[in-house]
């Protein structure tokens, strides 16, 4: 596996480079706006991939029983998540997937909480829908990410709120939540009779003094009030292929969710989406295994170099007017 090798991207209708000077309009600053990684994909997947269009002819396709346990598999090994076939439905993305969640168990006008800052699409799916955006800030503790309990729970209290989307670890901040944290928010919300979506897309990139907890592992209570959100597509660098799956054990969650995915044709993912979906949990493993070590060594480097030059760059950080650089100094 070879992760040193750069690979030049400009030209090829990439979003994250080819649209550099549209967005940001500077064509040869660096981007990394984006959670596309500059890697070359698995060869097993793409050897998949391969044997899919050599092989089979590209008509209707459904998705067969390796594919559901290739997921269950995964999920059990690395979230330890016991989940049947049942429980699991597909989508193009997660962000159809919150979107449709937002239609089946919220009116317009109803109000959905989120941390202050989260992912930014996350604010754009509730505008969208017509919902109203309920803010929780972040504190920062310690150099990190930390919820306010208290604030949420006035939130949760003073508000019209139905849905709380969770981002777990925390993009952008890079907390990898804890038990405890999780727990506590978590049973906030069951008080509140508010339903959650745990977004947990990037739950295998996490580094080894971290474990990443999936939502309803911690009580069998949960999975009546979560549904999880998941997909291959940034553990393995396949975000072109289109595809996220949702875990949801409660029965009627379910059947809603499933109807309001129908509705707009959002239910189901395209032939190369499960092949390299099933590739990647089966056969990528150790790919995987050596991802995270690179990325750990990326980091060191990064935090290397910053701390080094932590004079220039502070100063470059309040011309910014940001703490990121801040936190990835402590």
């Amino acid at each position: 596996m070879d992760f040193n090798t750069p690979i030049n991207r400009k030209q090829t209708g990439s979003v994250k480079w080819d649209m550099m000077g549209e967005l940001f309009g500077d064509e040869e600053c660096l981007p990394m706006w984006v959670a596309d990684m500059d890697f070359q994909n698995a060869q097993s997947v793409k050897d998949a991939l391969n044997q899919l269009i050599d092989q089979t002819i590209l008509g209707y396709d459904f998705p067969k029983d390796s594919l559901f346990e290739s997921i269950i598999n995964w999920q059990a090994d690395f979230h330890g998540m016991d989940i049947t076939k049942e429980a699991i439905l597909f989508s193009p993305g997660v962000l159809p997937s919150i979107s449709s969640i937002i239609q089946a168990f919220t009116n317009p006008k109803d109000g959905v909480l989120i941390h202050d800052p989260v992912y930014g699409a996350f604010s754009d799916m509730v505008l969208k829908n017509d919902r109203h955006i309920i803010r929780s800030p972040l504190l920062i503790e310690d150099h990190r990410y930390v919820m306010d309990y208290e604030d949420m729970e006035k939130q949760l209290k003073n508000q019209s709120v139905k849905l709380f989307i969770l981002c777990n670890p925390h993009n952008p901040g890079g907390r990898v939540w804890t038990r405890e944290e999780l727990k506590k928010v978590i049973d906030l919300c069951i008080k509140h009779n508010v339903l959650i979506i745990s977004d947990e897309i990037h739950s295998d990139l996490v580094f080894s003094e971290h474990t990443c907890v999936s939502a309803v592992t911690i009580d069998e209570r949960y999975k009546d009030w979560v549904i999880t959100l998941h997909s291959a597509t940034k553990t393995f660098n396949l975000a072109g292929i289109k595809a996220s799956f949702l875990i949801i054990y409660n029965e009627e969650l379910r059947h809603k969710t499933n109807q309001s995915l129908e509705k707009t044709q959002s239910h189901t993912i395209n032939s190369f989406a499960m092949c390299a979906t099933e590739a990647a949990f089966n056969t990528a493993r150790d790919w995987h295994k050596a991802l995270l070590v690179q990325l750990d060594h990326n980091r060191q480097l990064v935090k290397t170099f910053l701390i080094s030059n932590s004079l220039m760059f502070l100063i470059w950080c309040r011309k910014q007017r940001t703490f990121f650089g801040l936190m990835l100094l402590a």
